[in-house]
This record gives C-alpha cells, structure tokens and sequence, in this order.
C-alpha cells in the first residue's frame, strides 16, 4: 500500500485528497480514474482558495469507510491527521463546530471496524479543537464509539477529569444528563467498577429537580436501573436515592412502586421486612437479577449497622442473634463482617456478652442526621471548651502558689 507521503510542492490537504481519490476510483482503469481523480483535485484547489474548509472535509471524507478498510493503520491516522487539522484553519467557533461534526460523525459510523484507532482519532481531534462546543460533541461521539466499539479501556481514563471538563465546556442541564449517563453505560460495559458506574448514575438523577412530572419521568426506567444496582451491590450500603424526586416518583407509580418500597427497606428498616417483603415478591426480585441470599446477607450487615446507630453504643449479643436470624454462635461472625466492611468500629465483650460500639456507618444521610451531627459537634465544642478553661484555672492556681513559694 503507497504511504501519503506530503511534499513541499503539495498541500498535505491536497495529497490526501489525490491519494483517496486514487484509491476509490482504482478498479476503473487509467482512463476513467485520471479524469476523476484530477477532478476531485481541482475542487479541493478551489475549496482551499476559497476557504470553503467545510466542503473540503465533506470532499475528503467521501472516502472515509474505503480509506479505513484498505489502508494500513499508520496510513489511516496519517490521513486523519491532515483532515483534522483542517479544523485549524476555522475562523469562528460555529464553523469549527460544523466540521467537528462531520469528522467525528464520519469516523463513528461503522465502530465495529478498527474501534481503537477511530477512538485514537476523536481524541486527535479533540485535542485541535478550541471551541468547548465542538470539544464536547466530540466527547460524546467517543463515549459512544468506546461504547458501540467495545474498547471503553481506552476513554475510562479520561472520567477522573470529567469535573474540569464540565467547568470547561459550561454545558446545560440535558447535556450533562447525556453525558452522566453515558458515562455510567460505559462504566458498566466495562465492568471494571460498579460504584463508579452508580456514581454517575446518581449524578444523572440528580439533574432531575423540580421538574414536571412529564420530564421527570424520563428519568424513571434510570431511576429503577440506579436502585437495583444499590441492592445488587455486595460493598455499598449508604446512598441519598430517597432525597432524589426522580427517584421519589416510583413510590406512587403503579409499575414500580414495590422498587421504591424494596429501596425503603434497605435503607430504613431491618431483614425482617426485607424477608417479609420477599415472601410476597419473590417473583419480582428474581426478575430484577437479585438473588435471595445475596439479599439476605447485604439486609443482615445493614441490620447490624442500624442497631449499632442507638445511642447506648451497646448492642446485647441476643439482640443481635434475633435481629439477623442466626444462631449464637454465629453473632461474632457478623459484627468481624461489619468491621471488615468497614461498617462499624466497635468491640466485642465477651463476659457479657455484648458489643461496644464507637462508630457506625449511617445509612442515609440527610437532614436527621445533620442534626445529630450537629448535636455532637455542639457538645464536643462544649466539652474542649470547659477542658480548655480547667486547664487555664489550673494553670493560675499553679503560677501563684509558685509566687507566693518565692516570697
């Protein structure tokens, strides 16, 4: 295969241009391809005195799904660098984003083909374009062939970003609905991490925010996806779903109100609800994916970590036996499962039988527990402050009897 090689007597856009047209019209003979070949090469010319960038990358790209099947990896980013940086020679920020569309819808099209080098060349343009418009676009085109293409270990790299790239492109709410969501769809293709995954899926849902119930129930099928992910889950066992109104919708919704209800019970109440609620919808849980004693263990250490929330600190061993349903001698077992998870710190007195607890995960955290924070707070601040003034009352007593020692 002829490498494009630029010379100094051509234009790189023109080479490009000469070297495309050669290849699509290269089983028609001399004498048809010459005169076609020559003639795409004119209209380029004019296109580039003309400064009409637009139809010369509509003139390139002609080719484009030819130019990916025949030539060689290193020829294809060498074209695609020359019509990238056609985006360069723009000189307002509509018409960059034209281009950028073009280009970038152009190299999406069939994703399946060289997925990886596709995905190379968005970045490419990416990187040449000013506009926050066009960058954006562009993003969303490769979230979608990282997607579509099944390499999304090539763009996963680029979400530890995503706060700078919003301040960035300032885009509107419906964008960053896009975009959150994409995110999450490709994180779960991945599978390289269900909390990230859920991440931007809860950023996702809360975009929705006084909306009318017409737009917020676009968010009601992400809604249900988001709380299902929440149970499934073996290592997450605090979320703010209930505070979202896209996720409040489902309690009253005829279809899914049993979701909001299971959701309820995770974060609210204990396993006995849990297996009171399974008894009556076992058919809805297996629907879901959610296995029963999957279910059973996630309820039992949330169970645990709700009792270790009373204000006692202390959890009796009974308590707790009855509570997760277990035997006697499988207590200890549970409360080492909880500080493992990092769900409780706490110790365990076995003469009498009960567990010291100093800390516990909460499992939501909204506006009753900001108070109980606040009390606390407000308590230890009492505290260091009357330690502070014993500590100063003693330190005068000490510098006058010291006085009255040296008289």
């Amino acid at each position: 295969m002829t490498t494009v090689v630029p010379t100094s007597e051509e234009d790189p856009a023109l080479a490009v241009v000469r070297f495309t047209a050669e290849l699509a019209w290269a089983d028609a003979g001399p004498e048809v391809a010459e005169p076609q070949v020559t003639r795409l090469c004119m209209e380029a010319q004019d296109c580039m005195v003309t400064g009409r960038w637009l139809d010369l990358a509509s003139l390139i790209l002609t080719s484009a799904d030819l130019v990916f099947s025949k030539v060689s990896d290193k020829d294809l980013e060498c074209i695609f660098t020359v019509i990238c940086n056609l985006v360069s020679k723009l000189g307002n920020p509509d018409e960059e984003l034209e281009v950028a569309k073009l280009i970038s819808t152009k190299i999406t099209q069939q994703p399946s083909e060289k997925p990886a080098m596709r995905l190379k060349i968005l970045f490419n343009l990416y990187n040449l374009l000013e506009g926050p418009d066009s960058r954006f676009f562009v993003y969303m085109q490769a979230l979608n062939l990282a997607l579509n293409g099944k390499v999304t270990d090539h763009i996963i790299s680029s979400f530890k970003k995503i706060d700078s790239f919003l301040k960035e492109w300032n885009i509107g709410v419906k964008d960053q609905r896009n975009l959150f969501l994409s995110i999450s769809n490709v994180l779960k293709e991945n599978k390289s991490s269900g909390k990230e995954s859920f991440k931007f899926l809860t950023k996702y849902l809360a975009t929705f925010s006084g909306e009318d119930s017409y737009a917020m129930s676009e968010a009601k099928e992400e809604a249900v996806r988001t709380v299902i992910e929440f149970v499934k889950a073996p290592d997450m066992f605090q979320c703010d779903l209930l505070d979202m109104p896209a996720v409040g919708q489902l309690e009253k919704d005829a279809k899914y109100a049993l979701v909001y209800q299971l959701l309820k019970i995770f974060l609210t109440q204990r396993l006995d609800a849990y297996l009171e609620f399974q008894a009556a919808n076992s058919t809805l849980l297996k629907s879901y994916g959610l296995v029963h004693e999957d279910c059973i263990t996630k309820m039992r250490l949330m169970s645990l970590v709700d009792l270790g929330s009373d204000e006692s600190g202390q959890i009796p061993y009974a308590l707790i036996k009855d509570t997760l349903r277990i035997n006697d001698d499988e207590v200890e077992l549970w409360v080492v499962k909880a500080i493992t998870a990092k769900l409780m710190d706490c110790k365990m007195d076995q003469m009498n039988q009960v567990v010291i607890v100093s800390c516990c995960t909460e499992r939501i955290f909204g506006q009753q527990q900001w108070q109980s924070l606040r009390s606390k707070l407000a308590t230890w601040r009492s505290n260091v402050a009357s330690l502070i003034s014993t500590i100063q009352a003693n330190k005068v007593v000490e510098e006058g009897s010291q006085g009255m020692a040296i008289r």
